[in-house]
């Protein structure tokens, strides 16, 4: 791989990367939306005859049944699955701790507070076909249950009615019962308005093609979505204390997911820098995909060079990546100044590969520089919060005159009036009051 380490050479990269996301082709934006709207019109009818034009032509229904579910997950082998129930462990037991409550307090005669509820129905886009994700189940579902989440629905495309044994088998090991063999733009469509058969839900989460992609952020607003997810992204800050095989293998277990996925490193060493460019070349010759992984380093792909590690950090923040791995020689002094990153991995021994299976947190993570502004999935995405307020009659009088001013200010006289109504009565209960004593 080149080696950059020119200002003029960093910005072109990062104008390219940024470009990357910017636009969705006009041909994809109209077909997705020419889905929604037959899906919206025509509910089942239309989600099925797209199920059968692009997934399974003989596709007769769009639930699954349990047996169909038990039957597909009998095959799974028992050693992976093992491994499976480990890993379900761990993000259980990582969730667990994102647990938020109900809380109130008192200030005088007020009483404030905030409800913390979980979401009444959620929808899931699981990939399933020949190329599926087991760990997808995992992520999503997950944090849903550890939230209170009552109804889970999945939509798990089912290319020639192929079920994937590993996802059948998450499925049935996590007790979802309402199951959808459709995906694509129909099955977001079918999640976010509801039809005869499949009931809409409040919040749609989980990952996809550009197809589902341009889906989630078309129903945004009719229903919740966790995040538009783009392509898969790491980024690597190195000292020279960092192992160039295992740098340059990380990479590529990011730039092998597809040509647009991006890899980065990001070092001030220009040994490591020489060195990983090197492992590059001679880890890709055995990689299965290593044409889909040479694509995407030649597109996305970096090995930047900068003056020291804080000039690193300050460009790590810029880029604000998905997966952020510190290898350096204390990376835990790193964190923080780090500002922007999906999730951050330390030291040479925490590959971002455990983090997408069996660590624990979850592996949705924003993309293409939402980490400025957005966070992992989690069980937080599946609540929702009301504010409480209760004022007694003191508690209502100390603040009357202050409501007053500001409603009358920006001009919204009802709002002064709902302050008013209220003293007046208290005034005429008052004087009724003074009047009854003053009876002889």
């Amino acid at each position: 791989m080149k080696i950059i380490s020119k200002r003029s050479e960093i910005d072109a990269f990062l104008r390219k990367l940024t470009a990357r996301n910017a636009t969705v082709d006009e041909a994809i934006s109209h077909s997705v939306e020419e889905i929604l709207h037959n899906v919206r019109r025509s509910g089942d009818a239309a989600v099925l005859k797209y199920t059968r034009t692009f997934d399974d032509k003989r596709a007769a229904r769009l639930r699954l049944t349990g047996s169909e579910i038990r039957r597909a997950a009998a095959k799974a082998d028992a050693k992976i699955l093992r491994a499976f129930a480990l890993s379900a462990k761990r993000i259980r037991r990582f969730h667990e701790m994102q647990k938020e409550r109900s809380w109130s307090f008192t200030e005088g005669d007020t009483l404030l507070g905030q409800t913390i509820r979980p979401l009444k129905r959620i929808g899931a886009y699981i990939p399933g076909g020949k190329a599926a994700y087991p760990s997808t189940v995992l992520m999503n579902v997950i944090p849903a249950q550890v939230a209170g989440v009552k109804e889970i629905a999945l939509c798990v495309p089912m290319p020639e009615g192929y079920l994937n044994p590993y996802v059948m088998a998450m499925i049935e090991m996590l007790g979802v019962r309402e199951v959808y063999r459709i995906g694509g733009a129909q099955a977001i469509a079918a999640l976010a308005y509801g039809t005869a058969s499949i009931p809409k839900v409040d919040k749609i989460v989980g990952p996809g093609n550009i197809y589902v992609a341009t889906a989630k952020k078309m129903v945004f607003g009719i229903v919740d979505i966790d995040m538009v997810a783009g392509p898969s992204e790491i980024l690597i800050l190195a000292d020279s204390s960092a192992p160039p095989a295992f740098v340059a293998m990380d990479m590529l277990s990011q730039a092998e997911h597809d040509e647009f996925a991006s890899a980065i490193l990001i070092t001030d060493s220009r040994e490591v820098a020489a060195a990983v460019s090197d492992e590059i070349g001679i880890l890709l010759r055995g990689l299965r995909r290593k044409e889909i992984a040479k694509a995407s380093l030649a597109s996305y792909g970096a090995v930047i060079v900068t003056k020291n590690l804080r000039a690193a950090v300050s460009l790590a923040n810029t880029i604000a990546p998905e997966h952020l791995e510190v290898m350096t020689k204390r990376p835990i002094d790193i964190v923080p100044q780090i500002e922007n990153a999906g999730a951050i991995f330390l030291g040479p021994w925490s590959p971002e590969a455990l983090g997408d299976y069996s660590a624990g947190p979850n592996h949705t993570l924003p993309t293409g520089g939402t980490a400025r502004f957005s966070s992992p999935l989690g069980v937080y995405d599946f609540y929702k919060r009301s504010s409480m307020l209760g004022f007694t009659r003191e508690g209502f009088l100390r603040l009357a005159g202050v409501v007053e001013a500001i409603a009358d200010i920006e001009g919204l006289e009802a709002h002064g009036n709902t302050i008013r109504i209220r003293k007046n009565h208290l005034l005429k209960q008052k004087r009724r009051e003074a009047q009854g004593r003053n009876k002889p």
